[in-house]
């Protein structure tokens, strides 16, 4: 067991410091864990007396058993990052001591380098509008920065949570500024793996611009096309998202910093009401702006409904291009056949020699799931009431999920399928030739419905329309040849 499902185990089943390890006779005994006594304005708890956390983050972890998923790491990370900047504004300001200071910004540069994580027991779905993430950061770096300066665990006689690891701050513009950083951090991941997809396709695109195919439309054939075209039209679209994502962060860049609990600066000094966010655009590298209307950027989270929307088309956009490599990949003998996916893994456990397109599969279903978050990041931002929503903690979970497994399918994407893909040129070409779509070229020379009466006479005698034009003199064959050059047909006819 880890240590706080000892305790939480000791706590609902034995008496105080113990928890109970199964025997051979299935009779327990208990096993002595130390504990230290925590208070707060609910009452006291027995705390593990190794723990970093405190008694709110225990609360915390008891009330809200939801996922089982703790605060993503980088979230935990930009939290740290919030309060290491604060701690240099407030002593900055002479509201706090530099040696307490230098122990809390000590303390946030280990959890920021990944340490501690363990210590984060909260669920990343909470109640109270992220207040217990920023408690349970509150109270780690309390406990360590106490630590470093000679206090035991749990005291907070020098560093205490709120009094100077939460100075000048508030949940409400703490935990909504970790969640902005958290998606810049998350989002530019996400566009690299954008691009090399992009880079993937292009190259595609190229290797396969003399595979002469027929184009479809609603299923059905249409006129003739280059497969290297599909490919760079499925580049283009991945283009267009990029730019969408790179667009829609720069609405993360606006900070509510500084303004505390609704947006009036309340129990903040002017000193660290004007620098706090610049300190932060320091730390993060990133271009932050103070936000022109604290109470706005408080109460209204319109900014991460555009992200999951940018990220919703995306997705839709990634997932109907899986739709086409496997209606494309389909058969191999009884589908359309015109390209090979790379073969990943057996595709049953009862047809032999059976492979499926598991790759766009996983993406499709990827997409789904993101669509499926971008409705509830939409109900949650609409849900806000007054002057804060209570709801950033889904908003976060469900955001950071959305493209942390859109970033994961994307990558999967390039390397076990894009890259590996072939085409089958005979099988366009057959597939081409045989089409009633050659017949759209024709009507500009014997009209419309001449053109259609061919095609209606191909499709009930199998024939190819070039041969039926031959055979009733319709054109000459060097007109013909022309005419029906499938090449020339791909590319429109620009003036001079």
């Amino acid at each position: 067991m880890t240590d706080i499902q000892q305790f939480d185990y000791l706590s609902n089943t034995g008496s105080a410091g113990q928890v109970f390890a199964g025997q051979a006779s299935n009779m327990p005994t208990p096993i002595s864990i130390p504990v230290r006594i925590e208070s707060d304005s609910i009452g006291s708890l027995e705390v593990p007396a190794h723990a970093y956390y405190g008694v709110q983050s225990l609360r915390a972890h008891r009330n809200f058993p939801m996922t089982g998923l703790g605060l993503h790491p980088v979230f935990i990370k930009n939290i740290a990052l919030i309060k290491k900047a604060a701690a240099m504004v407030n002593c900055d300001a002479n509201a706090l001591e530099s040696q307490k200071a230098a122990a809390i910004i000590r303390a946030c540069d280990e959890v920021i380098a990944g340490g501690f994580h363990n210590e984060f027991i909260v669920d990343a779905i909470q109640g109270g509008a992220g207040t217990s993430a920023n408690m349970n950061m509150n109270e780690v770096l309390a406990n360590r920065a106490g630590e470093l300066l000679g206090d035991p665990l749990g005291s907070y006689h020098m560093i205490h949570p709120n009094d100077h690891v939460n100075m000048s701050q508030s949940t409400n513009d703490v935990i909504p500024c970790a969640g902005k950083l958290t998606v810049i951090d998350l989002l530019r991941t996400l566009v690299a793996g954008l691009k090399r997809l992009r880079d993937a396709l292009d190259s595609k695109a190229v290797e396969f611009d003399d595979v002469l195919k027929m184009g479809r439309t609603q299923l059905e054939d249409a006129v003739p096309m280059r497969l290297g075209q599909t490919f760079n039209s499925y580049s283009t679209m991945v283009e267009r998202c990029e730019h969408r994502l790179m667009r829609v962060e720069e609405e993360m860049y606006t900070m509510n910093l500084g303004g505390t609990a609704i947006g009036s600066a309340i129990n903040v000094p002017p000193y660290y009401l004007k620098n706090i966010v610049p300190e932060l655009a320091v730390l993060t590298g990133y271009n932050l702006c103070q936000a022109h209307d604290l109470f706005d950027a408080t109460e209204n989270l319109d900014g991460f409904a555009a992200v999951s929307g940018a990220l919703k088309s995306c997705a839709m956009g990634l997932s109907k291009m899986c739709n086409d490599l496997r209606l494309l990949s389909s058969g191999p003998r009884t589908g359309f056949g015109e390209i090979n996916l790379p073969p990943m893994q057996n595709g049953s456990s009862i047809m032999p020699g059976k492979v499926n397109p598991v790759i766009p599969e996983v993406v499709n279903q990827a997409a789904f799931l993101v669509i499926g978050n971008d409705v509830t990041i939409g109900m949650a931002v609409e849900a806000g009431q007054m002057e804060l929503n209570a709801f950033e903690p889904i908003i976060f979970h469900d955001l950071f999920e959305s493209i942390d497994v859109l970033r994961n399918a994307i990558d999967t994407l390039t390397t076990n399928c894009i890259v590996g893909i072939t085409a089958n040129p005979e099988r366009c070409r057959e597939l081409m030739e045989m089409s009633i779509g050659l017949a759209t070229a024709l009507v500009p020379y014997i009209g419309y419905t001449k053109a259609a009466e061919i095609a209606k006479e191909a499709l009930r005698g199998r024939r190819s329309v070039r041969d039926l034009v031959l055979e009733q003199g319709l054109m000459d064959e060097e007109t013909l040849n022309k005419v029906e050059d499938p090449y020339a047909m791909t590319e429109p006819e620009w003036d001079e």
